[in-house]
């Protein structure tokens, strides 16, 4: 009898030599998934932080810990001058689990607590693994867990938002440096002052960075230390669940860049040595050591755990209704090499020892349970490696992503910029890096993200334009240099956007082409805030030429939002010039022709297509975006034959150098 394949192989002939390995990790993340749960569901068990943590019971207060080598655990805080004393000790219960009962006036809101907890030869002051607030303080700069149980907590206006499947246009953010002056700013803010723009450019997602607490404000919220506490530096806990609630009432959904690939190495602050040993979260040894980012590699085959990835992964879509998340370093996790320094060629790569069993199990587990938690959440992977079946559903064998980062696009451009003259860049190989994909998988493209905006990389438009984005930005200033990449920026900006295989993302910022690579705090500059910000002003000054970009990026968001044009899957070839530079193709009712030429534009163009009527809807060269004005929009053009009725038709068009042209379909009413 003839095995049945998984989809995932069925749809790719290519993978039955590797279908005995990718059916053994379908069994092992079953069998992990059986051996954890029991008889409960996914949804059942990620409830630690129901369980774990300090909450606010009937009787007065509970908090219990997961320290299996601790030997003694005291509370200390504000309520008892951080000293260890009998009626704030823990009492042991089963497996490494430790408890502590206090009468309700025993804390307050707002008190400051942490753990001392003692091991066989040592001991050490530790905040709780599972609290949910944490401060620092502002002379000391020493972070301390705090009793967050106001009298008022927020009451949700929009509990049962539910964001629409596709497609997903994402406004990447940053909380702390989304405001103009030089300091940290905050979720109020950020709610008062980027909601209503991220509205009116028509993005429907935001994917915020930096979410739960990190000590080191320039790690971008990537060494975290407090899985389960919303960062403080930027306001309350309530105060985020407010942005989270507005932004819903909006219709635009929040996600969360999820951070379970390396926690920060920190003692006090973090996880590091929590209990006295390495061990306890994370690998021993060389294997829990991440070589490149100085930082802690969890161990994923450990049910305790799973037991807290997973219900931090419930703990942000259940309390603060987060509406999915961004896995980041999902390459890190899923080989034992971190993916460092290989380059991914062929389907070896992907099926071999070097793959973490332990790792994809926790992939289809954490996404089978987001989809058990919100059946609408949204799951993103940050995979630079490719791996077949990321984001394939678990059903039909893959990890159960729902959309991969498209990496290769960002990295695609940045050589098309950095390494070929104008006169040397091929239609041919634009329309098929931007299109390029696995048929079963979705993918977010993307131009540029923060990556590209971080000191020591540089954004598309610093690499088009360089020094002069500081003297020639006025209009009343003429330079070829700046007029080339601002026509360039938007044409790259179209041609992935309007590519893109279901999902588009930009970081808040480069839409307008910011003047300033993002550079945050730190002893190398003086711990300036200077570039840790975003200065909107200059995207709105009509003196400046950076509204024109700002301008066009909306039109042109709002075009893709508007008519649903990702969730077309099909992106049609019509033309591929490479002498001419031009490049044509179809997305459902919409035609988008680019003329890449530096130099030549054409009359009479012929793009050829079957019969019809199409009117101009964006056009790059358009004046509103600091173009010439050189294509009539206000007529409708119609394909004509080059030689009988049956002939091939052609539209014929005007195509100024360095422009692109969005062109609708529009029904010609039939003769009665």
């Amino acid at each position: 009898m003839k095995k049945i394949l998984p989809k995932l192989i069925q749809n790719d002939k290519w993978l039955e030599p590797y279908s005995e390995t990718i059916i053994k990790r379908i069994k092992e993340a079953d069998k992990k998934e059986k051996e954890i749960t029991g008889d409960k569901s996914l949804m059942d068990f990620a409830s630690g932080h129901l369980y774990f943590g300090l909450h606010k019971t009937n009787d007065g207060w509970v908090i219990r810990e997961w320290a299996p080598n601790a030997t003694f655990i005291y509370l200390i805080g504000t309520f008892n001058n951080w000293q260890e004393e009998k009626e704030y000790t823990f009492l042991p219960l089963e497996n490494g689990v430790w408890e502590l009962k206090l009468q309700d006036n025993a804390l307050h809101h707002e008190d400051l607590y942490a753990l001392s907890i003692h091991w066989a030869i040592n001991y050490g002051k530790r905040i709780p693994a599972w609290a949910t607030r944490v401060v620092q303080d502002s002379n000391t700069h020493i972070f301390n867990a705090q009793v967050w149980a106001p009298e008022n907590p927020y009451q949700w206006k929009n509990p049962n938002f539910r964001r629409e499947n596709e497609p997903a246009l994402i406004y990447e953010g940053h909380i702390g440096m989304a405001g103009e002056e030089e300091r940290v700013h905050t979720y109020n803010e950020f709610r008062e002052k980027m909601l209503p723009r991220i509205k009116a450019n028509g993005y429907n997602t935001i994917q915020l960075m930096a979410i739960p607490e990190h000590p080191y404000y320039g790690s971008f919220g990537y060494h975290i230390s407090s899985f389960f506490a919303p960062s403080s530096r930027f306001g309350t806990p309530d105060e985020l669940k407010q942005l989270i609630d507005e932004a819903h009432e909006m219709g635009i959904g929040v996600i969360m860049d999820l951070v379970h690939s390396h926690a920060v190495k920190n003692e006090l602050e973090g996880l590091g040595n929590y209990d006295g040993t390495r061990f306890q979260f994370f690998h021993d040894g060389a294997k829990g050591d991440h070589p490149a980012w100085d930082s802690y590699c969890f161990n994923y085959g450990k049910n305790q755990v799973l037991h807290f990835l997973l219900s931090n992964i419930k703990y942000w879509l259940d309390e603060f209704k987060f509406d999915g998340y961004r896995f980041d370093g999902v390459t890190s996790m899923l080989y034992f090499d971190h993916g460092l320094e290989k380059a991914f060629t062929n389907y070896d790569d992907y099926f071999n020892d070097g793959v973490d069993h332990e790792a994809t199990s926790y992939f289809r587990m954490a996404n089978k349970l987001m989809k058990q938690v919100n059946p609408n959440s949204l799951s993103i992977a940050e995979d630079m490696s490719g791996m077949p079946g990321l984001a394939v559903p678990i059903e039909d064998g893959g990890l159960g992503f729902d959309y991969r980062m498209a990496m290769g696009v960002p990295d695609f451009w940045i050589k098309m910029i950095k390494e070929k003259t104008d006169d040397e860049w091929d239609v041919g190989e634009i329309f098929y890096q931007l299109t390029s994909k696995r048929l079963d998988e979705k993918v977010v493209s993307y131009a540029e993200s923060h990556d590209q905006a971080l000191v020591g990389d540089k954004t598309i438009v610093f690499r088009l334009i360089d020094k002069e984005m500081y003297f020639s930005m006025r209009k009343d200033q003429a330079n070829l240099k700046v007029d080339r990449g601002i026509a360039l920026h938007k044409m790259i900006r179209l041609a992935t956007a309007s590519t893109a295989g279901g999902a588009y993302l930009n970081f808040m910022g480069n839409e307008f082409g910011h003047p300033e690579w993002i550079d945050f705090p730190r002893e190398g500059n003086n711990w300036s805030y200077k570039n840790a910000r975003r200065i909107w002003s200059i995207s709105e000054d009509s003196d400046l030429k950076f509204h024109w970009l700002y301008d066009f990026d909306k039109e042109m968001i709002q075009l893709l939002n508007e008519n649903k044009l990702l969730t077309v899957p099909s992106v049609d070839l019509v033309l591929g010039n490479k002498p001419d530079k031009v490049l044509a193709f179809h997305r459902g009712l919409f035609l988008f022709v680019f003329n890449f030429s530096p130099n030549k534009s054409f009359t009479d163009y012929g793009i050829p297509l079957g019969a019809g009527k199409y009117k101009v809807v964006l056009n790059t060269d358009s004046g509103q975006f600091g173009g010439n004005d050189l294509v009539d929009e206000e007529i409708n053009y119609y394909t004509m034959p080059s030689a009988g009725i049956t002939s091939q038709h052609y539209l014929k068009m005007y195509l100024p150098a360095r422009t692109a042209l969005v062109l609708k379909k529009i029904d010609i009413p039939k003769v009665k």
